[in-house]
């Protein structure tokens, strides 16, 4: 598939689970439903030097740039860059249980966008500027493909936001602070999150979820209008 206005291009069963709105709900909500950490970043060194040298490459550039488009700085909140987006991505890409048709489709994606940026304005997505940018987002989306893959792209900033910071998103809980969330349920420290975990946790992991997801989405949505109607 060469872009992502391929008129033979059908949705997979594995994207429409993913994003549900049942999905959605519980991903947004993410693992600070499961449980909370304490609130530091997971900061391995080996990881963070795998990450800035990933950053050197376009594609991850080009990643980085999405996120700061769909979430910009604000005065009424934290951006892609402050709730660390792109390393959560990485994380999700390179340390999570992340299905190989999710990752190829992120990267595809990526290859698509640039595409589609070289043709309409001679130059890649980052070189770009923030009308350029919106412009292509609100072509892309017209297709069934681009549609999916910058809902997949929300998604995941949903989940930088939400989830503890052991998964490399959400440094120092600002997300959960953004929302005036208390996290609760503590988990154990990287090392034992919970794709680390035996199966066994995971049915107490679940139990937890259900406690928190309804309150957390509740005042994700309160926040998001808060600011919507301000700007």
């Amino acid at each position: 598939m060469p872009s992502f206005f391929n008129e033979n291009y059908r949705t997979p069963l594995w994207l429409k689970k993913k994003l549900s709105r049942r999905h959605l709900l519980k991903s947004a909500a993410g693992a600070s439903a499961i449980a909370a950490l304490p609130a530091i970043a997971f900061n391995a060194t080996s990881e963070n030097n795998a990450y800035q040298l990933a950053l050197k490459d376009t594609v991850w550039q080009t990643l980085d740039a999405v996120f700061e488009h769909l979430f910009p700085a604000s005065k009424t909140g934290p951006s892609a860059q402050d709730i660390q987006a792109t390393f959560y991505l990485y994380q999700l890409v390179h340390e999570q249980p992340t299905s190989q048709d999710e990752i190829d489709f992120i990267y595809r994606g990526v290859g698509w966008l640039n595409g589609f940026t070289q043709n309409k304005f001679s130059n890649n997505f980052i070189a770009l500027n923030t009308d350029e940018k919106e412009q292509t987002f609100r072509a892309i989306s017209q297709s069934e493909a681009g549609q999916n893959w910058l809902n997949m792209m929300i998604l995941n900033l949903y989940e930088a936001m939400l989830s503890p910071p052991a998964y490399g998103g959400n440094p120092d809980g600002i997300g959960w602070k953004w929302l005036n969330h208390q996290a609760g349920f503590p988990l154990p420290p990287a090392g034992k999150r919970y794709y680390e975990l035996p199966t066994g946790n995971l049915a107490v992991n679940k139990q937890a979820q259900r406690m928190e997801s309804k309150s957390l989405i509740a005042k994700f949505t309160t926040q998001s209008n808060k600011g919507n109607n301000k700007a």
